[in-house]
């Protein structure tokens, strides 16, 4: 059986009108992940190779994907933070060879020297886990370009292994520090609609935690912008089922993907897009 053209709608009906990075958000749309680092907990130091990680990105584009994260900095917890010039080294060929051929890609960077190279080489999304406030010059500079961008939350850092308190109402605390990003994003000069808010599932939350923010993906959606989850092989899943080994993990992912966008989600970063793909396409057959 063939992969349907385009997934059919699975959140809750939302207008086409409504865009984000000139995507409609009538139905899920899928984020594919192209890390290009030697220490990136799922597949680091397989992308080494420029060519490499542009074919990874079209294969996905192949496979369903709507637009491909190019991050060249692991965010796993105790891994160490690389200087721009690095990031850019590794990130840069990746964004020029996949935008040449009109893909929609977003950078996943803290950093405004990377995202501003990247996006003069074609980049249309910035995708910072620090929600805009590691690097004061990148909030103006998505600003004065008008780039749409994902805001994330994150507790503590990588390399202090986002070692945090608990959350008394991890929903709710989650949601006002995103709102309170989004509003001083919008004060800069960022449109709303420019803005998608990801409650970042496994920066300094426990199990339980990251299960809440699945389950409370409406109550995020109703501050106003889309929803981007990301729980594709992450820790909390290994916790959960007993697997180790990350790459193996992709049977849980796309449950929770599928589950996220059911609940309300309308952008779902994976590693596993074909997979993806097609658990989204069988849910709405279902429903």
């Amino acid at each position: 059986m063939t992969i349907p053209p385009a997934p059919v709608p699975l959140a809750p009906a939302r207008s086409p009108s409504i865009r984000f990075a000139g995507l409609a958000l009538d139905r899920p749309r899928i984020m594919a992940i192209v890390n290009v680092t030697p220490d990136s907990f799922s597949d680091g130091g397989e992308r080494l190779d420029p060519a490499r990680a542009v074919d990874d990105g079209l294969r996905f584009v192949s496979e369903g994907a709507d637009i491909v994260d190019v991050g060249g900095e692991s965010t796993r917890p105790g891994s160490r933070p690389v200087d721009a010039d690095e990031e850019l080294r590794r990130v840069l060929p990746v964004v020029e060879g996949l935008a040449r051929r009109d893909v929609a890609v977003s950078v996943d960077t803290r950093r405004a020297a990377v995202a501003r190279a990247c996006l003069d080489a074609g980049a249309r999304v910035v995708n910072d886990v620090s929600a805009l406030q590691d690097d004061p010059a990148l909030l103006p500079l998505v600003a004065g370009r008008g780039t749409p961008v994902v805001l994330m939350h994150r507790k503590g850092r990588a390399e202090d292994k986002y070692v945090v308190p608990r959350y008394r109402d991890v929903v709710e605390e989650v949601r006002d520090f995103l709102v309170a990003r989004a509003e001083a994003c919008c004060a800069a000069g960022v449109r709303a609609a420019d803005i998608a808010i990801d409650p970042g599932l496994g920066f300094g939350k426990s199990v339980e935690e990251n299960l809440a923010l699945v389950a409370g993906c409406r109550r995020l959606a109703d501050a106003g912008h889309p929803v981007l989850i990301g729980a594709s092989r992450k820790s909390f899943i290994g916790r959960l089922t007993g697997v180790e080994e990350a790459r193996r993990r992709d049977p849980a992912s796309i449950w929770l993907a599928v589950e996220a966008s059911r609940r309300g989600a309308v952008l779902l970063r994976v590693h596993d897009v074909a997979g993806t793909r097609q658990a989204l396409a069988v849910s709405q057959a279902m429903r």
